[in-house]
Parts: structure tokens; C-alpha cells; sequence
């Protein structure tokens, strides 16, 4: 049974959201307070997260940022903060998913559905003498540790899943950014530019190659 936590100052939304889960065959806890869900989900082991960002005594993008220290359990923001800067904060900070309320139950279920399949998943990636680890978060080329941002890591985790296959800019944005992502899609060819500098450039590789005016790829 997956473990789910839910930190939500709203006790109705709160309640809501647990019966609900617990309907679906998840196990709920519930924190009203942002310091004391921090606490509970840095002693406790869950499979998701499911975080507002206004709560009192400590906010959510404050508990995401610590909580990213040491622990790389899926959090999707569910929040009444609908501007755009607001979700790019959140997403670049380490969040998996944005939803803005009011929100429909059966979305919210979906997606939390696809994060814990994705948790459960494949977590070793390889690309020649490049290792990913998608439980602990760390790059390594021929043992030497590269440093990533989440977002990077997760760009980079999702072209090693999809090794041999083209992907298009815009399924790049869907997956690692979210579906209702609202940006310039020029923003995947910033990372792109990251991570060779990280890793092709670092290493005189050619990891990531252009398909141009169709997307990426990252060859066996």
C-alpha cells in the first residue's frame, strides 16, 4: 500500500483529499502546519507527497527546498498560487507536478498515479562510462561526481529512459516539465545546453545529439 502524505492547512480540502486517497487504496497522513509536515516528512518514509504552499509557520516552497536536501520522494504542489513564476519556482525548486485549485479529484488521482508508477521504476541509467542514480540523485562520468539541479537531473533521466528514441521539444516539456506548463519551449534547449556543458563538453563526449527541427536524442 502506498504511503501518501498530505500537508494542507484546509481542514475541508484536507479531509477531502484523505477520504478520497484512502477510497483509492492509499494510506493518508495528514499535517495542517508546514513545520510539523516538514518534520513528518523528513522522519518518515512516504511514497508521495501532496503539498500546499501557503501554511502557516513555514511555507511550502520552504519545506520543498529543505526536504530536497535528502529525500527524492515525488511532491506534487497543490496550490491556490496560479502564477506562472510561481509554478517555475516550485518545478525548478524540486516539485514533480503543479496543480492550482480548484482542481478535479480524478486529475489529481491520475497524476499521483504516474509519479508513484514512475517511483517504482527502472533507477540505474547508463550511457557508456555515464551513471545515473534515480533513487539517490547522483551523476557520475567514469566516477567522477557531476553536480545537477533536479531539473537537470530529471531532463537527463528522461532521454537515458527514452535512449534511442527522438523526443520532441515539446514531449521533453510535457514530461519533465509538466503538461500544463506555461513557458517558452526555448527553455529545453537551455538545459540541453547545461548538461553538455556538464557532461560533453566536461568529458569530450557526444552524448546528446541535435535532431534539428525535430527534437533530441541521446544514441546507444
Amino acid at each position: 500500500m502506498s504511503k501518501i502524505l498530505i500537508i494542507e492547512d484546509d481542514a475541508k480540502i484536507s479531509r477531502f483529499l484523505s477520504l478520497e486517497l484512502e477510497h483509492e487504496g492509499y494510506k493518508t497522513t495528514v499535517e495542517h502546519d508546514g513545520r510539523e509536515g516538514l518534520e513528518t516528512a523528513l522522519s518518515k518514509d512516504f511514497d508521495l507527497i501532496v503539498l500546499d504552499l501557503m501554511l502557516p509557520s513555514l511555507s511550502g516552497m520552504e519545506i520543498l527546498r529543505r526536504l530536497r536536501i535528502t529525500k527524492d520522494v515525488p511532491v506534487i504542489i497543490l496550490t491556490a498560487r496560479d502564477q506562472v513564476m510561481d509554478k517555475v519556482s516550485g518545478l525548478d525548486i524540486g516539485a514533480n507536478d503543479y496543480m492550482t485549485k480548484p482542481f478535479a479529484i480524478e486529475e489529481l488521482l491520475a497524476r499521483i498515479r504516474v509519479h508513484i508508477k514512475r517511483k517504482t521504476e527502472q533507477s540505474i541509467y547508463t550511457w557508456g562510462k555515464l551513471v545515473v542514480d534515480a533513487n539517490t540523485y547522483i551523476v557520475k562520468y567514469d566516477n567522477h561526481k557531476i553536480e545537477v539541479t533536479k531539473k537537470e537531473f530529471d531532463l537527463l533521466v528522461y532521454l537515458l529512459k527514452n535512449k534511442g528514441v527522438l523526443v520532441s521539444r515539446g514531449q521533453i516539456l510535457d514530461a519533465v516539465w509538466g503538461f500544463d506548463f506555461y513557458g517558452d519551449t526555448n527553455v529545453v534547449d537551455v538545459y540541453i545546453r547545461y548538461l553538455r556543458i556538464k557532461i560533453d563538453e566536461a568529458f569530450s563526449v557526444k552524448m546528446i545529439q541535435t535532431v534539428r527541427g525535430a527534437g533530441y536524442i541521446i544514441k546507444d
